[in-house]
């Protein structure tokens, strides 16, 4: 039994563990909550390992550039709830704002403290300065890149960041004996672009993972990446070989940011 001198000095330590209650990642990820379509895809996109390599708090505070379909919302939102802060950056006409909108008033327990900010290729405001731990897209760039705005969107991202903040980014990897196509139109950005431009922008590469990769991704299809699955652009037309193959070969790139 505990002395009342021993209790005491462990109570302290008790309050500061309860403090972060909530959610683990690993309960984020495997909660039934989440839309069944998303879990059938973390054997291959890897959640937890991911927003693990990135450096994920529970008390941090991150922004998600273009939260796309809401793979990620879904995990984030509820682990982020009670002592981070989870904001979403939207581009203009995002159909996004309106799915979440939906979530906030059916799920407000999970979804409700989900901060949003719209931005487009004039205003890339996203959140104040200096003022966010950790940013993270997934499978972005190349639409910046297309957009011909990639530059602007990496400073205004170093921009928000804390000093010292990481900026966790994952997209398709080019073939390296292909030139890169500087609008990335086939969807696929050569990881040392991408490492170049990123660092341009104000960042250090601090690691990187292969917990994406795909060998069996040549990045040379008819309709680019999105000839594999989940798209399937080619439609019923070598349906099966493209199944076989999987999600396309991704790049996870972690930076943090050394300069204003």
């Amino acid at each position: 039994m505990l002395s009342k001198y021993a209790f005491l000095c462990l109570f302290p330590l008790l309050t500061v563990t309860s403090a972060l209650a909530g959610p683990t990642l690993d309960q984020a990820v495997h909660s039934p909550k989440r839309t069944p379509a998303f879990v059938a895809r973390d054997a291959v996109r890897h959640p937890i390992e991911e927003l693990t390599f990135f450096g994920l708090k529970p008390d941090a505070h991150v922004l998600e550039i273009w939260p796309s379909g809401g793979y990620w919302t879904q995990i984030l939102a509820p682990y982020l709830y009670d002592h981070g802060t989870y904001t979403v950056a939207l581009g203009p006409a995002d159909l996004k704002k309106q799915a979440i909108s939906k979530l906030q008033s059916e799920r407000p327990d999970i979804y409700g403290r989900i901060r949003t900010t719209q931005f487009d290729g004039q205003h890339l405001d996203f959140a104040p300065a200096n003022s966010v731990d950790l940013v993270l897209t997934f499978r972005n760039m190349h639409n910046w890149m297309e957009a011909g705005n990639a530059p602007e969107m990496l400073a205004a991202i170093h921009r928000v960041l804390k000093p010292g903040g990481i900026l966790g980014i994952e997209d398709h990897r080019g073939n390296t004996t292909a030139p890169q196509d500087p609008m990335a139109k086939d969807g696929y950005v050569r990881q040392s672009y991408a490492i170049d431009l990123i660092q341009k922008a104000g960042f250090k590469l601090v690691g990187s993972s292969e917990i994406n990769a795909n060998p069996k991704d040549t990045a040379n299809w008819p309709k680019g990446i999105w000839t594999l699955p989940p798209t399937y652009a080619l439609g019923a037309t070598d349906h099966a070989k493209y199944e076989a193959i999987g999600e396309g070969d991704n790049f996870v790139l972690k930076f943090q940011k050394v300069k204003d």
